[in-house]
């Protein structure tokens, strides 16, 4: 008995214990405690917690840089569909008569009388941060071709085998790099990252600006015959008779090439536009405000914008261009005045470049309208918005050229450590639990990629480009493979506030909602706006200072 723990007694002729009078009350407790438990799990298990609905995002911002396919920053990428997953048919470039190369076309010189910089590279993609190149993404490369009529046969029907061959830029298109170095990867780890997400048009930034907004290419009936592509009987550009009969002699050559419409008068290419900020100044003597008519600026837009279908349901929104302000003033400069800001893509200046401004080329933003005021804002006016909570419903935000990350003027790692900012400023601001952010790029700045795109329409999809979806409505540490292209994000804005659809989004464009974690009624979302704010204002006074918004560039 000594051994016994005081509360058992020894039942007689047994070798078994029962507990007293004391424990009988504590296992009183214990199975209340447990039928107690069981009913609160009970409970929860039919009534969960509910899931935020799209009506809960109040903010959608989307940041737009530049000139980069997926497996150029993102083809190293955990999980997602990159370099390692490219097949050799992929991506084995092919010569003009169609036949591989033994290795790749040297990587041509920007200036002609300069000798290639690198050759022998076997026909394969190789990362331009190790040796032969060995340049890091704080080093500007060479500008790549990207152009409408180059990209489609760049594409060669979804081959993607044909980019080396057709590229003034010779083997530079199979280079990519190490991203994981990059600030912004680590927001793609934490958040969305679409690896199936193309640029909506063929192509260059011009024409991939007007689809972020209209889904839709401007049009001049009235075009010149002498501004118009000729092309050959296969619809493609027509070579001129010294043009290299093998990429390995040199980039091919094009008789019209870099013009800006198509024989039928659509605009492909760079046209400027007839409002200031524009690479054309004023008529002497004449409104300022106004490029000159005589130089043929791209008459003004009517068709319908994402803008139109916003202010229609008064939603607010606003397009944020870094160094806005200045080049509007440098814009309205004498014309015999030499421009300090808009296109002047030497280190330590801003590079406005004005056709990456969409909404400047329609007639409803002209000088002197309210809307324009109201809509077109500057990016300092951005991060005051950001900061005292007072952002849009929709803003639009586009970097200036020398934090666009746009090859050629500009590198990789200053424009991702600027947008990396940008995010943090968005991310501690009152805002943040309501908001969605995308992060993407206009095109693939002539760049290879190995997925094939798509099958659209006579304008795109174009080449595969990264696009990160940042909010705390989406799924984390998540890669999405549904396909999406640049009018995704128009027809995310419209699914959310309930807008007009724009007739040139793709009815086989994925909506992004395969990025989030929100709850569906009946396999659907049910949308209706709930976000009462009043339309916003145009900017008063603004005293916010940003070194990497306004600055010169450091590099």
């Amino acid at each position: 008995m000594n051994n016994i723990p005081r509360h058992f007694t020894r039942i007689k002729n047994s070798d078994y214990a029962k507990p007293n009078g004391f424990f009988h009350a504590i296992y009183a407790v214990v199975i209340v405690l447990l039928v107690c438990c069981n009913s609160v799990g009970f409970a929860a298990k039919t009534r969960p917690v509910a899931k935020p609905t799209l009506n809960d995002i109040e903010h959608i911002i989307v940041i737009y840089a530049e000139n980069r396919s997926f497996d150029n920053l993102y083809g190293l990428f955990p999980g997602a569909n990159g370099i390692k997953q490219a097949t050799k048919e992929q991506y084995t470039q092919v010569d003009n008569d169609g036949k591989p190369f033994k290795e790749l076309p040297p990587i041509w010189a920007s200036e002609v009388d300069k000798p290639p910089l690198a050759e022998r590279l076997p026909n394969k993609p190789f990362q331009i941060d190790k040796p032969t190149l060995n340049l890091p993404l704080s080093a500007r490369t060479r500008d790549l071709v990207h152009m409408f009529y180059q990209n489609i046969e760049q594409i060669n029907g979804g081959k993607n085998n044909k980019f080396a061959a057709i590229s003034n830029a010779g083997g530079l298109v199979m280079g990519y790099y190490d991203g994981s170095k990059l600030p912004l990867w680590k927001w793609a780890q934490e958040y969305t990252l679409a690896d199936n997400f193309f640029m909506a048009a063929f192509g260059g930034s011009f024409l991939n600006h007007q689809w972020l907004i209209c889904a839709c290419t401007p049009r001049d009936p009235e075009a010149d015959e002498d501004e118009r592509v000729p092309l050959n009987d296969k619809g493609l550009l027509k070579r001129k008779p010294d043009s290299p009969p093998s990429a390995m002699y040199g980039a091919p050559k094009f008789e019209g090439g870099e013009l800006s419409f198509t024989p039928d008068g659509y605009v492909i290419a760079p046209k400027q536009p007839a409002y200031q900020p524009s690479k054309i100044p004023p008529e002497k003597e004449g409104d300022s405000r106004f490029a000159d008519p005589t130089s043929k600026p791209l008459a003004p837009q009517t068709t319908k914008t994402i803008g139109d279908t916003l202010s229609a349901k008064n939603i607010a929104w606003v397009w944020y261009a870094g160094a806005w302000k200045q080049a509007v003033a440098d814009g309205g400069q004498a014309p015999d005045v030499k421009r300090s800001v808009i296109y002047t893509d030497k280190p330590g200046t801003i590079n406005f470049q004005a056709h990456h401004q969409p909404f400047n080329y329609y007639a409803r933003f002209a000088p002197g309208t309210p809307d324009r005021d109201l809509h077109l804002q500057d990016g300092e006016d951005f991060l005051l918005a950001i900061e005292k909570g007072t952002l849009p419903q929709v803003a639009f935000y586009k970097p200036t050229g020398q934090f666009n990350e746009h090859p050629g003027y500009t590198d990789v790692l200053s424009g991702d450590q600027h947008l990396d900012e940008i995010l943090n400023k968005i991310k501690t601001s009152p805002i943040w639990k309501k908001t969605v952010v995308i992060v993407t790029y206009d095109e693939n700045g002539g760049f290879w990629d190995h997925v094939a795109p798509p099958k659209g329409d006579r304008w795109g999809p174009g080449t595969r480009i990264p696009a990160i979806i940042i909010s705390p409505f989406a799924k984390q540490h998540f890669v999405d493979h549904t396909s999406y292209d640049t009018t995704s994000i128009i027809k995310f804005i419209s699914l959310r506030f309930g807008l007009e659809p724009l007739p040139g989004v793709r009815a086989s464009a994925g909506d992004l909602l395969g990025a989030f974690d929100l709850q569906l009624e009946d396999s659907t979302l049910v949308t209706h706006s709930k976000v009462n704010k009043t339309i916003n204002a145009a900017p008063t006074v603004n005293k916010v200072k940003d070194k990497k918004l306004q600055a010169t560039s450091n590099h």
